[in-house]
């Protein structure tokens, strides 16, 4: 047993390789008066929101991500745990900093030259120039290569046009209330043709906020959650922007209108600008993680609080953590926070990695890109799921919103459709294994995809192995675990090869034969991040030092391990993976496993160091 360990060993753990950063992030947190939001109306929340932002620039968090030749600490790494961090608190401030410095300064930095700069870069870290993200169309939300605003160059000037409203920018963060500017995602035409979807720096309000002639702002209205942020829509009609404003580290237009790029095909300019920016995929999947450490540690202590009926031959009523029923809510939800925290960790460290080199080698970002998805789709659907969890396990109780579950589940709700909808994401990640990031991969469309794959694919992928034997191993042999993970990954993603491979060398329509295949497809992008998450927890067990934090977090992975087998132990049995015993053991072990770890659950969730004010509620 290993109810005895210091919770502060896990701590280390946890903290890795930016533990420093993290400890002054904390003490910062905890000594900031907590300002609830919950019961502000939108107007005062976007206010306060604003006011919290100018006072992270005092804290010299923003300089984080930025280059230090313009101010910055050249810490890419640092600055995505800082907006980890921020995930403990109110979600409207971490998306609101996420926008001005990830999203608006993160793509003036990645997709811009050194005159933008020189000429942005500063004011936008002390939030003298508060600007937007505009990308999101709504007629064309994730099929972000065909948005249908266009950059027409014109006598040494770019025209900004909204053709209609299915082009119109929406859902825009920092448009409706105080942004200026907007890196406006569009077309790029010069004469009859366009060069793709091109980044541009467009003025949308004066100094006294006032919309800039040519610029129609609308405010989305109140929203499920996350009020403290004002998004808005944009329209723009005629606007004239310098040739300057074109963003144009990865393409550029000579004053006499001619066009040039590093990167002949269009499309791969593309994903390559569009890989510039994965910064903001991978600080959502970290805040999203923050926000469901954040659940749990509340609904964990709470269940060691709250009482509930009686045992027959006893006096008190029993705690609610002492019930199977209640360890199976909390417990699994627990064991895979702490896997996907460390499988962040990694992404985190690839992402510095990458970026910080001048020019980022292609197999490196293609690979950053794939994980980066996948991660951020399966952490955010995993708070989805642990918060609602975590609300019922705290009762009507938790349903009040000085509880904070509400808030946070309508906060995080978002996350699994916002950089990047999760089902689009997945798919991502399983055509990046089948294709084995090409250089001409086209595009993201089903009908790119299928014809990618029926003049490419034949010999791309072994045969698969034949099924391997049934054997009876012990439930926590983790060399069994990751053998597991790993045969189904394969075996999913050999049978999609198969099945494209098949329908391609068909007359069937390209686009029918992907479409059919969806299902196969997802599962393949899952079951490849599952396995990534497991070897991320299994590396991390490995660096511990301390023999009881060691011993402790063994037994969380082989809670994490062994609730996803008994999660899809139906695909493992109609594969022969499993034999109908073993299911069964699984099963069994799994509670077991909740009741070694019972004691330990408090250790567990105050090991993630949560300010105390940001876990200190009613319910506890």
């Amino acid at each position: 047993m290993n109810d005895h360990v210091d919770p502060a060993a896990l701590t280390t753990v946890l903290d890795g390789r930016w533990a420093e950063l993290r400890g002054r992030l904390r003490d910062r947190m905890a000594a900031t008066k907590l300002a609830d939001s919950y019961d502000l109306d939108r107007e005062t929340h976007r206010a306060r929101v604003w006011e919290q932002l100018a006072e992270l620039v005092d804290t010299g968090h923003p300089k984080l991500g930025f280059a230090r030749a313009y101010g910055g600490e050249g810490d890419i790494g640092g600055s995505v745990v800082s907006f980890q961090l921020l995930g403990y608190g109110d979600l409207s401030l971490m998306v609101k900093a996420g926008v001005q410095w990830g999203l608006f300064g993160g793509a003036v930095q990645m997709l811009g030259t050194a005159r933008h700069h020189e000429k942005y870069v500063a004011d936008i870290i002390s939030l003298a120039l508060p600007g937007c993200f505009a990308m999101t169309e709504s007629g064309h939300g994730s099929d972000v290569q065909h948005l249908r605003t266009t950059a027409t160059y014109v006598d040494g000037e770019f025209v900004v046009d909204t053709p209609d409203d299915d082009a119109r920018k929406d859902y825009i963060g920092n448009a409706a209330r105080d942004g200026r500017m907007a890196v406006v995602f569009a077309q790029l035409v010069i004469g009859d043709r366009s060069y793709g979807v091109h980044g541009f720096l467009v003025p949308i309000r004066d100094e006294t906020g006032r919309p800039m002639p040519g610029v129609r702002i609308e405010d989305c209205g109140p929203k499920g959650g996350l009020n403290g942020v004002d998004n808005g829509r944009l329209w723009f009609s005629g606007v004239r922007v310098p040739r300057e404003a074109l963003l144009n580290r990865y393409g550029d237009v000579s004053a006499d209108g001619e066009y040039t790029s590093s990167i002949e095909s269009d499309s791969r300019r593309f994903f390559t600008t569009l890989g510039a920016l994965v910064r903001g995929r991978v600080s959502v999947a970290g805040s999203a993680g923050s926000a469901t450490q954040r659940a749990l540690a509340i609904a964990v202590r709470r269940g060691e609080s709250r009482r509930q009926f009686r045992r027959p031959d006893a006096e008190t009523e029993v705690v609610l953590l002492d019930y199977l029923a209640h360890q199976r809510k909390l417990l699994p939800a627990l064991a895979t926070s702490y896997a996907l925290h460390f499988a962040q960790e990694e992404l985190v460290a690839m992402l510095h990695e990458v970026h910080s080199e001048a020019e980022p080698d292609e197999r490196a970002q293609r690979v950053l890109e794939s994980r980066a998805a996948g991660i951020k789709a399966v952490a955010t659907w995993h708070a989805t799921s642990a918060i609602q969890m975590a609300r019922e396990a705290c009762g009507g109780a938790g349903y009040l919103a000085d509880s904070l579950l509400p808030g946070l589940k309508a906060d995080t709700d978002v996350f699994t459709t916002f950089e990047g909808d999760n089902t689009v994401l997945l798919q991502l990640v399983a055509k990046g294994l089948l294709t084995d990031y090409r250089d001409n991969f086209a595009d993201l469309s089903p009908l790119a995809t299928a014809k990618l794959v029926a003049e490419q694919l034949m010999g791309a992928v072994l045969e698969r192995l034949p099924a391997r034997s049934i054997a009876s191993p012990e439930p926590r042999d983790r060399a069994w675990h990751r053998d597991l993970f790993a045969d189904r990954e394969e075996h999913v993603l050999d049978g999609l090869a198969r099945r494209l491979r098949a329908a391609a060398s068909s007359e069937a329509d390209p686009f029918e034969v992907f479409n059919d295949a969806q299902d196969h497809v997802l599962r393949a992008g899952r079951a490849h991040i599952d396995r990534l998450v497991l070897e991320a927890f299994t590396k991390a067990i490995d660096g511990c030092a301390d023999p009881a934090a060691k011993a402790l977090l063994n037994q969380v992975c082989d809670l994490y391990a062994l609730a996803n087998i008994e999660a899809d132990r139906a695909w493992f049995l109609e594969h022969g993976r499993l034999s109908a015993p073993l299911a069964k053991k699984v099963v069994a072990e799994v509670n077991v496993l909740c009741k070694e770890l019972r004691p330990c659950a408090r250790t567990l969730v105050d090991a993630f160091a949560i300010p105390e004010q940001y876990v200190t509620t009613p319910l506890t």
